[in-house]
């Protein structure tokens, strides 16, 4: 399993992502990733006796390791990845951030959308400005895309509306969107964003991150709790406030996923201390079967 706090340590984004999903792969065995826009195909690991006609070469070429094709699913497209890096993201749990974790997953899934020969795009959503990076499926656009992630450092609130047109001012291509958030919104604006989006027939994928610390509300005594976007602080008794807050959180979440599975649109939440080899493996499981 691979623990956050133990990827904090790899300052290496190209050698992180990799790692991640080398491990991944192995651990799926006969059943690994393969397939246009993170699906399932069948490949399984090189046996000595295989027949080398369904040796995978644009896999080994990509990752070292030799792959037989089980299924001829050759397609690709465009996985493009939405980070939000709203100052909210900034939020810490156990030396963990969200952002750390968004970047992390954002890193290893463009790394496998890349080994299957996907194009892979980036766009940060920061201080109410959008940063955009084109679609392409070169490994040197790949390290560009890890550079760029490397770089984000949160701040301000979420983009508003008014920016969204860069998004879609692209070919009119159907594309692969995987958006990483804290679903943290003041006035709705990431619910404009994905009823825009999904209008516009792509696929989208929500990864919803939560800190323990917010899921388990463990703080002892009288704590004080700060809006990170606005700076407010509030003084909370948090043992008797924590039945009424898991109780509310349970209806809050609910309602997000309600909201977004009623417009088709796939959603996961994942605990920033959940290992990330563990969150890829139950997603892509999910995907396969067609649960959102």
């Amino acid at each position: 399993m691979l623990d956050p706090k133990v990827l904090m340590t790899i300052k290496d984004l190209p050698l992180l992502a990799k790692t991640v999903i080398d491990g991944f792969m192995i651990g799926f065995n006969k059943s690994t990733v393969k397939g246009p826009g993170l699906e399932f195909s069948q490949y399984r690991s090189y046996q000595p006796g295989d027949d080398l006609r369904w040796l995978d070469w644009r896999m080994f070429a990509r990752s070292d390791r030799y792959y037989i094709r089980e299924s001829e699913i050759e397609t690709s497209i465009s996985v493009r990845f939405l980070v939000d890096a709203s100052a909210s993201m900034n939020h810490d749990d156990n030396g963990v951030k969200k952002i750390d974790y968004a970047r992390f997953l954002a890193a290893s899934l463009a790394y496998l959308a890349n080994l299957q020969g996907d194009s892979v795009a980036l766009n940060v959503f920061k201080d109410g400005e959008l940063f955009s990076t084109p679609s392409k499926p070169d490994p040197q656009h790949l390290q560009r895309l890890f550079y760029h992630l490397q770089q984000v450092d949160p701040a301000g609130k979420f983009t508003k509306p008014v920016h969204y047109k860069e998004l879609f001012a692209g070919t009119g291509r159907k594309e692969l969107l995987v958006f990483i958030t804290d679903m943290y919104q003041a006035d709705g604006e990431i619910n404009t964003l994905l009823n825009s989006l999904s209008a516009l027939k792509h696929e989208i994928i929500v990864f919803h991150l939560m800190g323990q610390n917010e899921l388990d509300f463990e703080f002892k005594g009288f704590s004080t709790l700060e809006d990170l976007e606005t700076g407010e602080t509030i003084q909370v008794n948090t043992q008797r406030a924590k039945d009424g807050y898991k109780e509310k959180l349970q209806e809050h979440l609910s309602a997000i996923k309600s909201n977004l599975t009623g417009k088709r649109i796939a959603y996961k939440m994942v605990s920033t201390a959940q290992p990330l080899d563990e969150a890829l493996r139950e997603f892509l499981v999910q995907r396969k079967k067609g649960v959102r």
